[in-house]
């Protein structure tokens, strides 16, 4: 597998004179899973934030990130062409970032913009094709029934998966989640993280996301990136985070990673459904 993003000599300091990301250097391979693990502020969000060009990089260093092989920035400047570029990359933020008052599948249609002539966005003139490929997204994640509800009537969990099926309507190519599941109860968490495992695995997306949970992030991501005070101290196999590992690398803070959430009794199971391609969304909404 070719990488599918690439970071080299990354560095960000804050006006406080913080340094929240030091001289990161990464490759993610096309098609992987991968969690950000790190106590709070070792720099998940900040790096996340970073690959999908919301944050410039210190205009002194020699950073590179691309995404693609798409250039997000360089030298602490967000490439002109980015928004070419983030219509490849689906974000799903901790506190979801829909409409609260739009219905949920208008907030999913979002996704389609970057393809949809801006008049017809303005006045949300979506075609009969388009709102197909949405409430397919929607049965996917297990909330079609919801589509004509405004997204503030939603559960915590329902608007994540939302969001989720926004990213998938966006047909991104990378998926980056920050704390997807930081608020949500433990059913939910675990109907999050099978979505977006399933996205991973169906769609063929690379998938990154940043986690407390130590064994979330070992049951659903085969690969684990560990920060500390904003740099990399472990970047390996989910399997090779052992406790002692994780008591080297953080510390007294390894108990706020260690943390097990309570295992709550009768788990809803999301429908399988089968995968529709990219190609065929597409064609549908042409």
């Amino acid at each position: 597998m070719d990488s599918i993003l690439r970071i080299r000599h990354l560095n960000k300091h804050f006006s406080n004179g913080r340094h929240a990301l030091c001289d990161i250097e990464l490759d993610v391979k096309r098609g992987e899973m991968v969690a950000l693990i790190g106590a709070s502020g070792s720099g998940k969000s900040t790096l996340l934030r970073h690959m999908a060009g919301l944050i410039a990089a210190d205009d002194s260093s020699e950073s590179l990130i691309e995404i693609d092989g798409s250039i997000v920035q360089q030298r602490g400047r967000i490439h002109r062409q980015i928004r070419k570029t983030r219509a490849r990359v689906g974000f799903v933020f901790q506190q979801f970032n829909l409409v609260a008052r739009l219905p949920v599948l208008t907030n999913v249609l979002v996704g389609s913009l970057h393809r949809t002539p801006w008049w017809r966005g303005w006045v949300r003139a979506f075609s009969a094709g388009e709102r197909a490929v949405a409430l397919e997204a929607l049965r996917r994640v297990g909330i079609a029934d919801c589509h004509a509800q405004r997204a503030s009537t939603l559960s915590g969990g329902q608007q994540q998966r939302a969001a989720i099926a926004r990213a998938m309507v966006q047909g991104a190519k990378v998926v980056l989640a920050d704390e997807p599941i930081a608020s949500l109860d433990p059913e939910s968490s675990r109907n999050v993280m099978e979505i977006l495992a399933r996205v991973n695995r169906e769609d063929q997306c690379t998938v990154i996301v940043s986690l407390h949970q130590v064994e979330i992030a070992m049951k659903y991501c085969p690969r684990v990136i560990a920060l500390h005070r904003g740099r990399v101290v472990f970047d390996g196999p989910s399997a090779d985070l052992t406790p002692a590992l994780l008591r080297e690398l953080y510390g007294v803070a390894v108990e706020e990673l260690l943390v097990k959430p309570v295992e709550a009794p009768n788990v809803h199971v999301l429908p399988q459904a089968a995968p529709l391609s990219w190609a065929a969304r597409h064609a549908r909404a042409a």
